[in-house]
């Protein structure tokens, strides 16, 4: 969706000082991902580890809860650094974000938060936020989903550019 005529702007990339700088960025963007796999690969190392601590400490081969949680909190956030890589990905490939895989990121996020939650120390306004960051997300999520599967949009492109005036 674009909101000005393409045919009436000059391209963003005509300008030589933009296009080297956008490949700067992308460099940097191509390093995070490479620094986003070894967090990721660590994270899984990460879990394995805690799980072989775990299991191997009497009792041996059982987990009380506070351990499920743990490694249930280890395990989510190896999930949210793949679905963090797959936003450096899709902008890689795409020069462009992805909102729904953004929100439902930060829906992970949100869900990993309440997993790992001591209600024991934790205020009751902290499960209240908790609770609003995810309804907004959840409502965000579907708006986003809504106006893919519809293929509208509720805005209406601009007819001229700004800068042709000029």
């Amino acid at each position: 969706m674009f909101f000005f005529n393409k045919e009436l702007c000059k391209e963003p990339l005509d300008d030589p000082l933009i296009k080297q700088l956008w490949r700067l960025i992308r460099y940097f963007v191509r390093a995070l991902a490479m620094l986003m796999t070894f967090v990721i690969i660590w994270g899984i190392l990460d879990v394995v580890w805690v799980l072989y601590q775990r299991l191997t400490t009497p009792p041996i081969f059982l987990l009380n809860i506070n351990d499920i949680l743990a490694t249930f909190g280890a395990f989510m956030a190896v999930l949210i650094a793949i679905e963090i890589f797959a936003n450096i990905v899709m902008y890689l490939e795409y020069r462009m974000i992805h909102l729904k895989l953004v929100i439902s990121t930060a829906l992970m996020a949100a869900a990993r938060k309440v997993i790992v939650l001591d209600f024991k120390e934790a205020d009751y306004g902290v499960g209240y936020a908790l609770g609003a960051i995810i309804i907004s997300l959840g409502i965000s999520y579907w708006l986003v989903a809504s106006h893919d599967s519809n293929g509208k949009s509720g805005v209406e492109p601009v007819k001229q550019c700004e800068n042709s005036e000029r």
